[in-house]
């Protein structure tokens, strides 16, 4: 297997046929695996995975009993996966899966391992001034260029993640992967990356200023914690 993605689903039952479909037309050749993760969904996800896998070969279910937060979704699924390069997404179609192929197609471009990850392209105006502040913030704490942090998708050498060390179940999972890349001196490669609005459902995390300012607080307490332990 070459490439293995990880889409954590957390009551996604409405965008899951649509990713699904859009994968199906994508996806040619036999050495590419989706793992759609339902991480704890208490919508109708699971009744609509259990009968929508059987007709994508290229695609399995891990479950996740409780919801213990994004980065632990992911995780479970990143240990199920078989690829050479694996990786993530989102399952909200605000990521377009065919960034997943372009992803692929520079990962196969580069003879060397890299991290390939996205720089996303038509935000809403507040939402890319609060990307960029936290972006100077982290770059400027952890003195590696870090920008634009939750930007999708993230795919990388397998070798990488088996050299990660208590990585965070939350939303820093994202800084974590990149930071590491970085301090491993793993070539980052970043491409343009549309980031429309949600078709179906909401943000589970990006629900106004008081969620953004939760936000700021977690990443800022676990990037004291991260530079703490190395």
């Amino acid at each position: 297997m070459k490439l293995s993605v990880v889409v954590p689903c957390y009551n996604e039952e409405e965008n899951i046929p649509l990713i699904l479909e859009r994968f199906g037309k994508l996806i040619k050749r036999d050495d590419v695996e989706v793992i759609m993760v339902n991480n704890g969904s208490t919508d109708g996800s699971s009744r609509v995975l259990e009968e929508l896998l059987p007709a994508y070969p290229f695609a399995k279910m891990t479950y996740v009993p409780v919801n213990q937060g994004y980065g632990y979704g992911i995780l479970q699924g990143l240990r199920e996966c078989t690829g050479e390069y694996i990786g993530w997404t989102h399952a909200d179609m605000q990521t377009d899966p065919k960034d997943i192929l372009k992803a692929l197609h520079i990962i196969e471009k580069n003879k060397e391992p890299v991290f390939v990850k996205g720089n996303r392209k038509g935000r809403p105006l507040f939402d890319a001034f609060f990307t960029v502040g936290m972006s100077f913030f982290e770059t400027c704490y952890l003195q590696k260029p870090l920008y634009d942090i939750n930007a999708q998708p993230n795919l990388f050498p397998r070798s990488f993640y088996e050299s990660w060390e208590a990585p965070p179940f939350d939303f820093s999972l994202d800084l974590y992967a990149l930071y590491m890349a970085r301090q491993k001196g793993l070539k980052v490669i970043r491409f343009p990356v549309l980031f429309p609005e949600r078709i179906h459902g909401e943000s589970k995390w990006n629900t106004g200023m008081g969620a953004k300012w939760k936000f700021i607080k977690r990443t800022i307490d676990f990037s004291v914690k991260l530079k703490r332990s190395l």
